[in-house]
Order: structure tokens, then C-alpha cells, then sequence
């Protein structure tokens, strides 16, 4: 196997260390710094780092990961997530951490297909997220346990244009101008996951099921509930083969199962756990009650030491709102991939995608596999 922290290695004339005998708790970083486009225009710096360990013997615990993706536009935007996917010793525990200070602004669409991509209007608020999951181990794979999950928007606006997000959206919750959202609720989670490296998935099942309960005791204006339901599977065509030869498939299910719920709290694209979904769409496009989203992914080496790879997808989303009928009207999208091998002991890889839709294009960079 190959990977850039080989060739820089050879480029500076570093050897390599002799090989460490142990249960492989070492740490890997992969790094990648770049510029990009980002949700409501401009242009950001982005510092996307991916820290791969086990906290346990690699023979009975799976690879741990956090992923930190700071960006800045050298103006009043930011943001600082911090993601987490934590595995304790022989997996007894599995821990999920989500962490956001983010300052927009981003587009919206309303619901549905309520306004075409020429019509969209321009939010500002400042958002802090925090999520945290905790689930033991039932029997091999399987997990279960509880949530805590905070939305706060504060100081919801429109761009001086004169149109007020509540009028633009017929929606009565949460669009008031100059508002603030706030949402606070508990989750039972239960999970299935047999992927010895979220990072990067070579083979296993991954689903999910969460029910979020908002109540008014912990601060909302209006009680409400969720349900998300994620599932993916990941088919190697050689088990036996060291080269990357796969078809990955991800679908997930979010409906909202109360009327008084926030607008920016309702399922969106683009806005699931990791914020990977919608390729080929702007973040926001589409947004209603329920959504359902499903994507196909083809995986493959080009060279023979891993060094180079391939991918080709497409996904497709329904929601359901003004002018969409769910499960009916359908959006779709296609897109084609690079992979550069950044680091071969976490299986980190360098992620270029362009995805097209009917209506809109989109290129990205990132570290790891969009799912």
C-alpha cells in the first residue's frame, strides 16, 4: 500500500521507522487545508483534520474517529464542528459527538419545491449545535441506549430585500424576523453497525433508528418529535482481495411526527448527521415533513497498491411539501469521484466529487468517504 505521507517521506529522504510490534493504539492524522465554495456564496478556508486510534486492541475494537473542519471566509463568517465516532475497549460502548459554533448566512427554498433555484432567499443566524449519544452493547453489533441533542438559532433574519423568511414559506414556526429557535430534546437510539472503520468501509451494515422527544419542560415553545432511520451496505466483490472493488448503498428516512415544528428544524437535504447527503444539490434545496434519501455509490482501486482509486454514484431524494407529492416526486442527481490514499493505516482517503442535478452542480473536497 501507498499512501502521500510515503511519498513525502521519500521526498524528504525520511526512512521508515522498524516495524512496532503491539495492539496498534497509535493515532492517525490526515490533514488537508484548502478553499472552496461554501452554502450561501463566497468563499472559505477550510482545515479539515481526521484523527483515526483504538481504544482497545484492533483485534476485538474497531477504529475510533474525530473529525474537526474549521473554516473561515475572513469576514463575519465561521464555523467550528467537531464530530465524533467513538468505540471503547472490545466495543462494549459506542459514543456519537456532535459539536457546532457556526455563523451563516445560507440560502433557502422553503418547502417542498415551493420556489424554483432562482428564487431562493438568503438566511442569516448564528447556530450552536450540541449532540451527544451514548449506546452499550447488546450482542455483537448491536447497540442501544439514550440522547441529548440542542438546536439554537439565534437572531433569525433575511437579507435586506424586504422579504420576511415567514411570508417567503407560509409557515407560521420559527420564522418569525429577528427570532431566535431554540430546540432541546432526548433520543432513544438504536444501532446496528458491524463497519470496523467508519472512515473508510471496506464491508458491514450500518443502521440506525432514533426517536428524538422535544418536550416543553426542557425550554421548546411547542412539543414535538422526530424519527431518522439510517441504513447503508457495503458489498465487496473479492472478500479476498486487497485492491478496493465495492458498491456502497446508503438510504435514510427523517419525518417529523408533530405540526409545531421549527422551520429550520424540519428534515432537510444536506443536513443529516455528517452533512454528506444531497451531492449535486445545494444544502437547504429541499426541505419538508418527511424526506427520504437514497444513494449508490461504485468503489474501485486504479493502481494496484491503493494509491489511486475511483468512484461513480447517484443519489436521489424526495420530500414532501408544496409542488412534491412524497415518494412521488423525485430529485436526482449523478457525479463521478477521485481518491488519493492520504493515510493507509487509518484508510483515509483524499475525496474529490462532481455531482450534477437537473438545476445545479457541485464540487467538493474532503477527507474520508462520503459515507
Amino acid at each position: 500500500m501507498l499512501d502521500l505521507i510515503d511519498i513525502g517521506k521519500r521526498f524528504l529522504h525520511i526512512k521508515p521507522g522498524s516495524p512496532r510490534i503491539g495492539n496498534g493504539r497509535g493515532i492517525y492524522f490526515s490533514v488537508l487545508p484548502f478553499s472552496t465554495t461554501v452554502p450561501g456564496g463566497g468563499t472559505a478556508i477550510i482545515t479539515s483534520t481526521t484523527a483515526g486510534f483504538y481504544l482497545g486492541d484492533r483485534k476485538d475494537t474497531y477504529m475510533s474517529k474525530i473529525t474537526f473542519t474549521p473554516y473561515w471566509n475572513f469576514k463575519q463568517r465561521f464555523g467550528l464542528p467537531i464530530r465524533s465516532y467513538i468505540w471503547l475497549n472490545q466495543n462494549k460502548w459506542v459514543i456519537s459527538g456532535d459539536t457546532r459554533l457556526l455563523v451563516y448566512p445560507q440560502h433557502t427554498w422553503g418547502l417542498g419545491r415551493q420556489h424554483k433555484q432562482e428564487e431562493k432567499l438568503l438566511l442569516n443566524y448564528s447556530y450552536l449545535r450540541f449532540y451527544q449519544t451514548a449506546l452499550r452493547r447488546l450482542f455483537r453489533g448491536a447497540f442501544a441506549g439514550i440522547g441529548y441533542h440542542l438546536d439554537y438559532r439565534l437572531n433569525v433574519r433575511t437579507d435586506d430585500n424586504g422579504t420576511l423568511l415567514r411570508d417567503y414559506t407560509a409557515y407560521a414556526y420559527g420564522t418569525s424576523a429577528f427570532s431566535n429557535s431554540y430546540s432541546s430534546g432526548l433520543s432513544l437510539d438504536v444501532l446496528f453497525d458491524t463497519r470496523n472503520n467508519s472512515i473508510n468501509p471496506w464491508d458491514g451494515y450500518y443502521a440506525s433508528v432514533q426517536y428524538r422527544i422535544n418536550p416543553s419542560f426542557l425550554g421548546n415553545d411547542h412539543a414535538w418529535k422526530s424519527l431518522y432511520l439510517d441504513i447503508r451496505k457495503y458489498i465487496r466483490f473479492n472478500p479476498y482481495a486487497h485492491r478496493q472493488n465495492m458498491l456502497a448503498v446508503w438510504g435514510y428516512l427523517w419525518a417529523v411526527l408533530d405540526k409545531k415544528v421549527p422551520y429550520l428544524d424540519l428534515p432537510s437535504i444536506g443536513w443529516e448527521d455528517y452533512n454528506r447527503s444531497g451531492r449535486g444539490f445545494d444544502q437547504n434545496r429541499y426541505r419538508g415533513r418527511n424526506l427520504i434519501y437514497l444513494e449508490a455509490e461504485y468503489r474501485r482501486d486504479i493502481t494496484h497498491n491503493g494509491f489511486l482509486g475511483f468512484v461513480v454514484f447517484t443519489n436521489a431524494n424526495s420530500v414532501s411539501g408544496p409542488k412534491s407529492t412524497f415518494l412521488i416526486s423525485w430529485n436526482p442527481a449523478v457525479g463521478a469521484g477521485l481518491r488519493i490514499k492520504m493515510n493507509k493505516r487509518s484508510a483515509t482517503n483524499i475525496g474529490l466529487n462532481f455531482a450534477r442535478s437537473m438545476h445545479h452542480s457541485t464540487f467538493n473536497l474532503a477527507l474520508g468517504e462520503v459515507f
